[in-house]
């Protein structure tokens, strides 16, 4: 066992070998995490805010163990397989804070100035992301924004991302190409409505 885990700490073991060694010894996972989790935090964090990455991250991983045995390394890597776990979660928390917003605009109540509301945007401000690349992004669709993000922020390949979303190859170039043009012509837009 103490050549597994030099290889493992190595990073030489690869995502095959990690399968077989956690489907013979379940707490073997961990190696899963230890490999992946910054990757997959760094993303969840660059599309929602750090608090709550730290909250994705950990159920993607949870969510990624309880369904271990149903990963199958002949259909892609480990790595793409967890960023399409992530990109669901973060749909899924977009969805309840959408429904939260409108519930507060229904109840025409302003939301504390210590909520996480207000978190969300000094975080976003922080980062220093342009509120005319926020208009640009937020007009996407989910789809495409979940393509573009995959490879503007997870540096995914084509393939990657067509293993993390389960959609045809092709279909990633299509939604990439789209999500660009709609990008720079909303901010083509907003600098010629500015200057």
């Amino acid at each position: 066992m103490t050549g597994l885990a030099d290889t493992r700490t190595a990073g030489r073991m690869s995502d095959a070998d990690l399968v077989r060694e956690y489907r013979r010894d379940p707490d073997e996972f961990t190696a899963v995490y230890d490999r992946y989790f910054g990757d997959v935090h760094r993303y969840v964090a660059g599309r929602l805010d750090t608090q709550v990455a730290d909250d994705i991250a950990a159920e993607t991983f949870l969510v990624a163990f309880r369904k271990r045995e149903r990963f199958d390394p002949a259909r892609g890597a480990l790595r793409p397989w967890l960023f399409g776990i992530a990109t669901k979660l973060v749909a899924q928390h977009r969805r309840v804070e959408a429904r939260h917003y409108d519930t507060l605009a229904r109840a025409r109540t302003a939301p504390d100035d210590h909520g996480h509301e207000n978190e969300v945007v000094t975080a976003v401000a922080a980062a220093g992301l342009q509120p005319q690349l926020a208009r640009a992004l937020a007009a996407l669709t989910r789809k495409e924004r979940d393509v573009l993000l995959l490879v503007a922020l997870a540096d995914f390949s084509h393939e990657e991302v067509a293993q993390a979303l389960r959609i045809p190859y092709g279909t990633v170039g299509s939604r990439l190409n789209r999500a660009r043009k709609k990008l720079r012509t909303a901010l083509e837009k907003e600098i010629d409505g500015n200057g």
